[in-house]
């Protein structure tokens, strides 16, 4: 069997390799070369599969994406065809739910805000927007979500209105992209939507680029501020360069890239394998691959100051560092598929070990839980 995999699903090689000939692929798009041998393909959001992909890999099987979205399958072709397909939902989203807990977190700092109690539209309530809801009812915060299609589906998800969402203190986005008529998130922050926004607002973009009329945005911004928090953005990796210097944190598409959202996902996709062609092998040992980080030494005997709580998200996750590679190379396509491509290894909180007193309550455990720590 032929494996083609992205270079950025780590651990690829080690996993595969039992069960047939692996090659990797850099870049967005894999070479014809590789493409006419392959049976399985493996990708991240940044390669589209669509019906010009297809046509050069005529023994294609399978088709795997290690992310939740599935925008860049095409999914009427790769039904055509006969192609079994898959994504990881969850397997990136304890990855996105600390990136907006950091980046809220660093932002509080640097304009000197106080998070508890303040009120934070959830835009959109699955994987990932959970994920973050818990990590700022943890920090404090009173969560509500917007999702009309899961109140649609599930009689017991309660959605707020949209206008009740757009007036929250923190917006904080989590969608897929989708041009419906019902429900469609194409610009479902348009130019009549962001020029609402009040001035001491939060808006953070963690989904996907053109959820945000970027334009729009641009001429907000330049008219009045807005706090703004983006790691995906309208066409990139061609992002509108004037844009840039009117965010308050800015990240090249990298909110889910920390290490074990990665492994989570090739974890997902070697089991959808596995199952699909019924490999009777034990599973891997996944623990001995997964490397484990330095110990920060945490240790607490109360519940954690917001200002105790910043120091240790920025310690375990320099978002700051992501925001300044961004604005030095991000603002070209090379630059910004780079940034991706060799991003650095990046932890969860849960990698580490957080010390806690037995005088902790049992609330401010419930609440560190929430954040993502392990004690």
């Amino acid at each position: 069997m032929n494996f083609l995999i992205a270079d950025n699903i780590p651990f690829a090689q080690a996993l595969f390799a039992p069960h047939g000939k692996v090659e990797r692929f850099a870049g967005r798009e894999p070479p014809a070369s590789q493409l006419a041998n392959a049976d399985v393909l493996l990708v991240r959001s940044i390669t589209q599969v669509n019906e010009a992909l297809l046509a050069l890999a005529p023994h294609l099987k399978f088709v795997g994406t290690a992310t939740i979205g599935r925008e860049h399958l095409d999914e009427t072709a790769l039904q055509k065809r006969g192609i079994h397909y898959v994504s990881s939902p969850g397997a990136n989203a304890d990855s996105v739910g600390e990136y907006v807990l950091t980046a809220l977190l660093a932002l509080a700092q640097k304009h000197s805000l106080r998070l508890a109690e303040q009120r934070v539209a959830i835009i959109g309530a699955g994987n990932t927007g959970q994920a973050a809801g818990r990590r700022l009812t943890g920090l404090g915060l009173n969560v509500e979500y917007y999702d009309p299609p899961r109140a649609a589906r599930e009689p017991d998800f309660q959605s707020i209105a949209l206008a009740r969402a757009l007036s929250a203190d923190i917006i904080s986005v989590h969608v897929p992209l989708s041009q419906q008529c019902q429900h469609g998130t194409h610009h479902l922050f348009n130019r009549q939507r962001i020029d609402a926004l009040k001035t001491d607002q939060v808006l953070i973009n963690a989904s996907r680029g053109a959820v945000i009329d970027n334009q729009a945005l641009l001429e907000r911004l330049q008219r009045d501020s807005l706090l703004v928090v983006l790691d995906v953005w309208e066409g990139e990796p061609e992002i509108i360069t004037d844009l840039l210097p009117l965010i308050e944190i800015a990240t090249p598409h990298i909110a889910g890239h920390s290490l074990n959202g990665k492994v989570r996902g090739t974890q997902m996709l070697y089991d959808a394998c596995a199952e699909f062609f019924a490999w009777r092998e034990a599973k891997p040992d996944w623990s001995a691959l997964f490397p484990q980080p330095s110990p920060y030494g945490w240790s607490c005997e109360k519940m954690p100051s917001q200002s105790t709580l910043t120091d240790w998200a920025l310690q375990n996750y320099d978002i700051w560092a992501d925001d300044a590679r961004m604005r030095a190379e991000g603002t070209c396509a090379a630059g910004f598929d780079r940034l991706r491509r060799d991003y650095p290894v990046r932890f969860e909180l849960c990698s580490q070990r957080l010390e806690v007193a037995v005088s902790v309550s049992d609330d401010a455990r419930s609440r560190l839980a929430q954040l993502g720590f392990t004690f």
